[in-house]
């Protein structure tokens, strides 16, 4: 770690928390004032995504069969010739594509960004002899350490905590040093706990994130209602991280134990318990929006682990940079976007994070595209699911996070009735496909979007679902869990290896 990365912790940490939030709070005033005189109205759908990966070796270069496809941390220079972004972790690459309207040329366009970027990403990494990832969490430590000691190694310097396998962003390694910050961050799920004095932990998982811009801001809370109720069943469908790395159990948990009550998606399980950690709680389901006002209002009312100083420019966005700032630290499974360089441009939207990363492109692709057609139709529509009480919103997401499709998520189909099972799924898919349709695709078109999606519904296997089974596939061929756990990620990078760019989920069984 340099000198310099402490220098600018302790800048961040000077700034004054009270001048902070008073000055996001201003800002609040000026981004209302906007939203009212329609600045943020665009008339026209938008779509966007954020892709992050892991870096893993690629076996050539391995000094025992133990390495193969262990964690690798990216080269910075690398990242820059990838055109890809830095995530929290040195391992952690990220790709965010440019929005595109919402019609077919556009999802065309999305999906053609991401395989060319990442093709090009793909042959950058070669040449170091690693690959990229796509998946909801990593399990392989690097090679000669264990992931316990990669997510908790730090120094202190001058005083300052930093981790010493974080990414140098000023933000991340505040977390861990401000007047707020708990005196650990605490790891928890079933048969694991870590503790470690910087956010690091994190850094286990990587996900996609879709984006919706809404035509006219002040409906962005019928949209955002309306993606809560579809959070728990896309969130069921896309599970894909039921396990940890092998050196984070508890010492007397037996492999069964952690087959029988591990969740489908424990990266949900990570993300709220460490930022969640001491007294704030960053990281939630959050409720219904009556008014767009009230999601700018959620942004100033939230606590703030970092304040930090904010450059203003000449950037439209720029009269709101503060709380621009402090929406940096508004993590929530669905949360509301407000931004644009200029005035023209200015954007609302609706960041939908609960999906993990997929196994190929095209899985991840139909993602994207289902939540924009259920956001494309179902507002427009009316749809009974409104009605859904959010109460039960919320434990559909949690009933996923753990059980994946196979718990008892609820919805309300289009003629009101209370549905479960594979009749939620063929109403949600029949209206992620009409608004598909809505959008300008023709049904062979939005067929091709979705069909990844309704192959996991009539095999009723997700991505954590095949985990599984090549874990006990291992485990009753006589390996122990460490061993079964590696065969089975080994097996999962190399599927993917043939398929991320041209196949499906559905090809790998």
């Amino acid at each position: 770690m340099s000198d310099d990365l402490a220098e600018r912790v302790e800048d961040v940490l000077a700034v004054d928390a009270a001048e902070f939030e008073a000055q996001a709070k201003a800002d609040g005033e000026v981004l209302k004032r906007e939203l009212r005189e329609g600045t943020f109205d665009n008339h026209q759908s938008i779509v966007g995504l954020e892709y992050e990966f892991y870096a893993v070796s690629d076996g050539r270069w391995s000094a025992s069969e133990d390495d193969v496809h262990a964690l690798m941390r990216v080269p910075r220079r690398l990242l820059g010739l990838m055109g890809f972004e830095k995530e929290l972790g040195l391992h952690n690459a990220e790709m965010t594509t440019s929005p595109q309207p919402l019609n077919p040329h556009g999802l065309r366009a999305q999906e053609s960004e991401v395989r060319a970027r990442l093709d090009a990403a793909l042959d950058c990494a070669a040449a170091e002899g690693m690959r990229l990832v796509s998946d909801g969490m990593w399990s392989i430590p690097p090679a000669g350490e264990t992931a316990r000691e990669y997510l908790t190694d730090s120094v202190t310097d001058g005083g300052v905590r930093l981790a010493t396998n974080m990414s140098n962003s000023d933000r991340y390694h505040a977390m861990a040093n401000g007047p707020t910050a708990p005196d650990s961050f605490s790891l928890e799920a079933p048969h694991v706990s870590l503790e470690s004095d910087t956010v690091m932990p994190e850094a286990l998982i990587t996900s996609i994130q879709p984006h919706y811009q809404v035509p006219h801001a002040a409906d962005l809370p019928h949209f955002f209602n309306y993606a809560l109720r579809v959070a728990g069943p896309l969130l069921a469908l896309g599970v894909n991280s039921p396990f940890f790395p092998a050196d984070l159990y508890d010492d007397d948990a037996t492999a069964e134990e952690i087959l029988a009550d591990g969740w489908d998606e424990h990266r949900i399980a990570v993300f709220e318990s460490v930022l969640n950690s001491g007294d704030h709680e960053k990281v939630t389901f959050p409720g219904d929006l009556d008014t767009v006002e009230d999601a700018v209002d959620r942004v100033v009312a939230d606590s703030t682990m970092v304040p930090m100083s904010v450059a203003r420019g000449d950037r439209f966005d720029d009269e709101f940079a503060t709380l621009r700032r402090k929406h940096g630290t508004y993590w929530r499974w669905v949360r509301p976007v407000f931004d644009g360089a200029t005035r023209s441009s200015a954007n609302a939207r609706i960041e939908f994070r609960p999906i993990a990363g997929q196994p190929t492109v095209r899985d991840s692709v139909a993602f994207q595209a289902a939540f924009a057609g259920l956001m494309e139709r179902l507002p427009r529509q009316d749809h009974p699911v409104i009605d859904l009480d959010w109460d039960v919103a919320n434990e559909n997401f949690y009933t996923a996070m753990r059980e994946g499709p196979h718990g008892d998520l609820q919805w309300i189909d289009i003629d009101g009735n209370e549905v479960a099972g594979a009749e939620l799924y063929e109403d949600l898919l029949v209206h992620a496909r009409d608004g598909l349709r809505l959008a300008g695709c023709t049904e062979e078109e939005a067929n091709y979007y979705l069909e990844p999606l309704r192959k996991r519904v009539e095999t009723g296997v997700t991505p954590a679902d095949w985990k599984r089974e090549r874990v006990r596939e291992h485990l009753d061929s006589g390996a122990d869990f460490e061993a079964a756990l590696r065969e089975m990620q080994r097996e999962y990078v190399e599927k993917q290896s043939d398929t991320l760019l041209e196949g499906a989920f559905a090809d790998w069984f």
